[in-house]
């Protein structure tokens, strides 16, 4: 009598770890932020900047521009955290409420990937595209610099490590704004107001009002990008006494010390990071 044999069991292959999910999702969320439009719009904005900044200097060669490299650096470093907001908006505003708007989590999740790992990998590919167009700014401010003063100074590099602190924290910022609302659009807008315009006005009247350290804004922190660029330093605490006839106002002003400052970035950064992924796990797909 025949026997018969019993079918091999059906061996499925293993699924890829989160460390793989997470790289994954950034290597293809990198590359569509590297096609998009928004990638190509913030380079144009970039040499836009760089251009007119290049231009003005080559023509008029200012004394006070090319005395040192610290005055140099500090003018053109001025405009970096506008370009930090703008990246952080646009890599990370829609990066998970577009899951939402899109309908496209719906068919993602139907998959066995972890919401961890979307979230990871898509924060860390928005920090990559921000950061390559940041550096693009750093290369052509460098050439620049060293033609007319020489060799960066070592503040020059600090300034550039601290921006980066700072592009962390505002995204984690962002991405906690993403996670919250389920338009695109609208988490764009509220990052660029709050970063652009927001905290400023609520440091100002905190400040010159209240006569009360902003702490709590990452505007404020992020002022250690250009005081780093400041010889000496600027003092943490400042008040000045303005005479108007019989009336006498005080004006106040704080500037964040460099541990503070980046206490402050990493806080937003870790704080936001969190908060916007408990956000997103908790969002159901319908």
């Amino acid at each position: 009598m025949a026997t018969v044999n019993a079918p091999a069991p059906v061996t499925r292959p293993p699924l890829p770890t989160d460390v793989v999910q997470m790289t994954r999702v950034t290597k293809y969320e990198l590359i569509n932020y590297v096609r998009s439009l928004r990638f190509t719009i913030l380079l144009l904005i970039t040499v836009i900047i760089l251009g007119a900044l290049t231009g003005v200097t080559a023509y008029y060669r200012p004394p006070a521009l090319l005395v040192n490299g610290l005055a140099f650096y500090g003018t053109w470093w001025t405009v970096i955290t506008f370009l930090v907001a703008l990246c952080a908006a646009l890599f990370g505003g829609d990066a998970i409420s577009g899951e939402f708007q899109n309908k496209t989590g719906y068919f993602l999740f139907g998959h066995p990937v972890r919401r961890s790992s979307v979230f990871l990998g898509k924060m860390i590919a928005a920090f990559l595209a921000s950061a390559a167009v940041i550096f693009f700014y750093v290369a052509v401010t460098v050439a620049n610099g060293w033609y007319y003063t020489g060799i960066p100074p070592v503040q020059f590099w600090e300034s550039v490590s601290f921006t980066l602190i700072y592009l962390l924290g505002a995204l984690g910022f962002t991405f906690m704004f993403s996670s919250l609302f389920k338009s695109g659009a609208l988490s764009i807008i509220v990052t660029l107001v709050l970063l652009l315009f927001g905290f400023t006005i609520i440091d100002e009247v905190v400040t010159d009002l209240a006569h009360y350290e902003p702490w709590f804004s990452i505007v404020y922190a992020g002022g250690i990008i250009s005081n780093v660029l400041t010889v000496p330093f600027p003092a943490h605490f400042t008040s000045t006494m303005i005479r108007m006839g019989r009336f006498h106002l005080t004006v106040t002003t704080y500037n964040a010390t460099i541990p503070e400052g980046i206490a402050i970035m990493l806080i937003y950064a870790v704080l936001g990071t969190i908060a916007g992924y408990f956000l997103f796990r908790g969002e159901d797909f319908t």
